[in-house]
């Protein structure tokens, strides 16, 4: 398997991966709704209308300007080095000119790269529940949309330096990321942890230093039924993108699918029975974090490793997500209501690794630790800087008395349940 190549695509293969790329939103909508279960009942109607505006925003940024620089041309943006060629961002047109003359597998990029950038910008929205202001959300999707997704989409599916790592150097196929664990996940990992650091933890969360107080989500249903509705996605996404990325023979795609199912059940089962020996009784939102987790871990691999291996790359995120979660909460003083750090960030990361690890090509294994290294060593900083600047100009969280009210009465003027007493002020007295 190679990345993304101007081949042929089969009439049967174009069919096939619309159909599931129209499942492929399902995932989002899984997302969205475990965000919105994981915080506090008195901002949900903001988290989900958020999910909203922000996917608006980064699809509408990416398809004016960041599809360009995602794009795969022959013109562009080339620097050349030790007798390389270092293919680092897209010349493609603007403002989607031509994309009804465009090829079946350019046009069935874009609608993937479309939903992707959607998906990526609900993973530091989640992260900054309860304090992240609407328009700073919107703001950080549409920088995400025009410039920091197209750029790390095109270096790993659209032929950039990562992809041309096979190529140059003889690592294996170059940087593999099938279901998007780089592109997607673990760039919004790295996002969510910059929004944490700058905005904050939520009031009375940490009262003292080496304390935590517990804040659960307010719904747990929402987050239970939003880890089946994102698996389904997720079996969707996971096969497109090995048939669009990875040049997967349709026939392939069983595998891919079972070994989806297989690291999400694995991830589940290790997350349930290490916060039943922690706790004495599992844990459900850390059980839920757990299946996602492992969903995550499938995105780099699915498609290229065994079920075994697949089996077994989920059973380690399963146990360490929870651990991790733990770790960054009390041990660091954290506050990430969804777990996206864990979740997306380093299950993403494990995955890109664990993929370079099972997979059958000599080399494969440096090209993955050089696409884990840019997304810590190179995306992390420049995401951070990118936030702290925009900071300045539009502050990210809430003023004190709208995080007091909640972000539903403060930015919406009203709340999800009005029916019913949402929240106490005990923390704040």
């Amino acid at each position: 398997m190679t990345p993304l190549a101007p081949m042929p695509f089969p009439e049967t293969s174009f069919a096939l991966t619309l159909a599931l790329l129209l499942l492929a939103p399902l995932a989002i909508a899984g997302v969205a709704l475990i965000n919105t279960g994981l915080g506090r009942s008195r901002s949900a109607a903001q988290s989900l209308l958020g999910s909203l505006v922000v996917i608006s925003t980064a699809v509408i940024a990416f398809a004016l300007v960041g599809s360009a620089f995602a794009a795969g041309t022959s013109g562009d943006h080339v620097f050349h080095l030790a007798g390389k060629a270092w293919n680092w961002a897209g010349a493609g047109p603007l403002f989607l000119s031509g994309f009804g003359a465009a090829g079946a597998r350019a046009q069935l990029a874009v609608l993937c790269e479309l939903l992707s950038v959607a998906l990526v910008v609900l993973i530091p929205w989640g992260s900054g529940a309860d304090r992240l202001r609407l328009p700073a959300g919107a703001a950080i999707a549409a920088i995400f949309g025009a410039l920091v997704f197209p750029l790390v989409a095109h270096w790993t599916w659209g032929g950039g330096w990562l992809a041309q790592l096979g190529t140059n150097f003889s690592m294996g196929a170059g940087f593999l990321d099938g279901g998007g664990a780089a592109a997607i996940h673990a760039l919004g990992g790295v996002s969510a942890l910059a929004v944490v650091w700058i905005a904050g933890p939520r009031k009375g969360k940490f009262p003292r230093e080496g304390l935590s107080t517990a804040m659960p989500g307010h719904n747990v249903v929402y987050v239970l039924l939003g880890c089946l509705i994102a698996l389904v996605g997720w079996l969707a996404w996971n096969m497109a993108g090995s048939l669009l990325w990875l040049n997967a023979a349709p026939a392939t795609l069983t595998v891919t699918a079972v070994n989806t199912l297989l690291s999400a059940a694995a991830a589940l089962v290790a997350t349930f029975s290490v916060t039943r020996i922690r706790f004495g009784k599992p844990d459900a939102s850390l059980c839920a974090n757990g299946w996602l987790a492992g969903l995550v871990t499938s995105s780099a691999c699915a498609g290229v490793v065994s079920p075994l291996a697949a089996l077994f790359t989920g059973l380690v995120a399963g146990i360490v997500t929870p651990l991790l979660v733990e770790l960054f909460e009390l041990a660091l003083s954290i506050d990430d209501p969804s777990g996206a750090i864990s979740v997306h960030g380093v299950a993403g990361l494990w995955g890109l690794a664990a993929a370079g690890i099972f997979a059958p090509q000599a080399g494969q294994f440096v090209a993955q630790l050089i696409g884990v290294s840019t997304l810590l060593g190179l995306m992390l900083p420049v995401v951070y800087l990118v936030f702290w600047l925009m900071n300045r100009v539009l502050v990210f969280r809430v003023d004190p008395d709208g995080e007091r009210i909640g972000m539903d009465l403060h930015e919406l003027g009203g709340n999800a349940y009005p029916e019913f007493v949402v929240h106490r002020d005990e923390s704040y007295r």
